[in-house]
C-alpha cells in the first residue's frame, strides 16, 4: 500500500508517520473502536464526498452504543475529512474516520481517553480489478454472524470485524472472491463486509437489519435509487437456498460499491454475469458521480 503524506489525528493535521498511539492502548487489546468507511469521487464539479453527514452520524451512533465519548463535535470530523482530501491532493479516495479507546487503563470498563483519527488514501475496486464488470464467485461461510443479544451488529465497531475477517479469509483460502454469512437463525445475513441484494422477477430482495447485519449506507442508497426508478424493494428473511434460486445477486458497501456475484458455492447465478437489474443499479449509483443521475438527495459534499 502507498501511504499518503498527511493524516488528521487528535485535532489536527500531521505527517502520516507521526500519527502514533501506545501499544497498550485499550482498543488494541479489546477491539474498542468505532469507525466509518467513506468514499470521495471525482465528479464533473470536482471532488465530492459521498453521504458524509450520514457516515459521521453513524460514527457517533456507534460510539454511543459503546458508551464512548468522542471529544470533538461532528462538524470537526466532517471538516477533517475535507482537509485530508485537500492536503493529500486527492480526487477519488477512501476515507477512514476512527475513534478508539487509547492508553489509560486495562480493565474492560476502564475510562480511557478517546483518540480520533481521519485518514484518506487512494483505493480502487475493493474485491479486485474488473469485479464490478465481471463479478465474483462467492461461498457460504462456515462461520455464522453473531446473535443479536451478544454483540450489536448495528454498530460499526472494530471488534465486530473479527467475524468478517474469519468469513473473508476462509473464502480466500478456498479460492472464492468473498464469503456470505448466515445469521444465528440459520437464515441469510450478509457478506464479510457487504450487504446482499437478491433479484427475483425484477424485484430487489434484501435481508432485514434484524438479520445480524450493519444497516449499510450503500444499502440505503440502493433502496432509495431503486424505488425512485420504480423497482420493487422487499426486505425479508431468506433461507440459504435462495442464493441458488435468485435471478441475480450482488453485494454492496462503501468499499465494494456494487459487485455482482456470478456464482455461490460453485453454482451459477442466472447467466453467470451481471444481470439487467444489477447493471441498472450500477448505472444509477455510479451516475451520481458522473452526472447521469441527478443528486436530488444532496448526497454529494463538494470538497
Amino acid at each position: 500500500m502507498h501511504y499518503p503524506d498527511w493524516i488528521w489525528h487528535n485535532g489536527g493535521i500531521k505527517p502520516w508517520a507521526d500519527a502514533t498511539t501506545h501499544v497498550m492502548a485499550h482498543a488494541l487489546h479489546y477491539g474498542s473502536s468505532v469507525f466509518e468507511g467513506i468514499r470521495a469521487y471525482d465528479t464533473p464539479a470536482g471532488p465530492a464526498i459521498f453521504r458524509l453527514d450520514d457516515h459521521t452520524r453513524r460514527l457517533y451512533a456507534s460510539a454511543r452504543i459503546y458508551d464512548m465519548d468522542i471529544p470533538y463535535p461532528r462538524e470537526d470530523i466532517n471538516a477533517a475529512c475535507h482537509e485530508v482530501i485537500r492536503r493529500n491532493g486527492f480526487g477519488k479516495a477512501y476515507l477512514r474516520p476512527v475513534a478508539f479507546r487509547g492508553l489509560g487503563g486495562f480493565g474492560l470498563s476502564a475510562d480511557t481517553p478517546t483518540e480520533v483519527a481521519v485518514a484518506a488514501w487512494e483505493m480502487g475496486a475493493y474485491l479486485g480489478d474488473g469485479v464490478l464488470e465481471d463479478g465474483i464467485d462467492a461461498c457460504v461461510s462456515s462461520w455464522q454472524r453473531v446473535a443479536p443479544n451478544t454483540i450489536p451488529a448495528g454498530a460499526k465497531a472494530g471488534g465486530n470485524y473479527l467475524s468478517g475477517q474469519l468469513i473473508a479469509r476462509e473464502a480466500r483460502r478456498l479460492g472464492f472472491g468473498e464469503g456470505i454469512a448466515l445469521a444465528s437463525t440459520g437464515l441469510l445475513s450478509e457478506g464479510a463486509g457487504e450487504n446482499l441484494f437478491l433479484v427475483f422477477r425484477g424485484a430487489l430482495h434484501t435481508t432485514p437489519v434484524s438479520a445480524a447485519l450493519l444497516d449499510g449506507i450503500t444499502r440505503d442508497t440502493i433502496i432509495t435509487l431503486a424505488r425512485g426508478a420504480g423497482l420493487e424493494i422487499v426486505e425479508r428473511d431468506m433461507p440459504r437456498e435462495y442464493l441458488y434460486l435468485c435471478d441475480e445477486l450482488f453485494m454492496c458497501g462503501t468499499a465494494a460499491e456494487i459487485t455482482p456475484i456470478r456464482s455461490v458455492d460453485g453454482r451459477q447465478i442466472g447467466s453467470g454475469k451481471a444481470g439487467p437489474v444489477t447493471r441498472q443499479m450500477q448505472e444509477l449509483f455510479f451516475g451520481l458521480f458522473d452526472g447521469r443521475t441527478p443528486d436530488v438527495h444532496g448526497w454529494l459534499d463538494p470538497i
